[in-house]
């Protein structure tokens, strides 16, 4: 068999690999992009630096619903930038940012109920006693509101030690 046949097969041989190796990095590649990072006090997109994936934290209490910050809002605060939709709303953040940022970092107080550092999605909340959280999903989200009340004991009692394990 000449050289350039040899070299052929073999190519032959790996090529089926290098697709599947090159669909799952395509595939796994945008799921990271989408999670935020998890070694953070604040969850916090590890791409854009933007604390919520820049969601405005004001939002859902004034609107009842998630709403994208602006870039010309921004507002540092905890290590983290923050996006606002208007100066109003980063005013009062800053006035007042234990209010209005998410309960436990933003993450998830099921995971944290659990002793584990979940990234809640900001998509997926619940405004409950003037406190924002943010849920890893919608499965999530309906375990705590079966039972909010355990969960939230549970979840306050392990705090502590799970924001320890978290990069400051």
């Amino acid at each position: 068999m000449t050289p350039w046949r040899r070299t052929r097969q073999t190519t032959r041989a790996f090529l089926p690999l290098a697709i599947i190796a090159l669909a799952l990095g395509l595939v796994a590649f945008p799921a990271i992009g989408l999670h935020a990072a998890t070694t953070e006090r604040v969850v916090t997109d590890r791409y854009s630096g933007l604390a919520i994936s820049g969601f405005d934290p004001v939002s859902y209490f004034v609107d009842q619903k998630p709403v994208e910050g602006r870039p010309e809002y921004e507002y540092t605060y905890g290590g983290t930038v923050w996006r606002f939709r208007n100066e109003g709303n980063r005013n009062a953040f800053a006035d007042n940012p234990s209010v209005y940022a998410p309960l436990f970092g933003g993450y998830d107080p099921v995971g944290i109920a659990r002793g584990v550092s979940r990234p809640g999605h900001p998509e997926v909340f619940l405004v409950l006693r003037g406190r924002l959280l943010l849920f890893y999903g919608e499965a999530a989200r309906e375990q705590f509101l079966a039972d909010p009340v355990t969960v939230l004991t549970d979840a306050q009692s392990h705090w502590p030690q799970v924001r320890a394990g978290l990069t400051p």
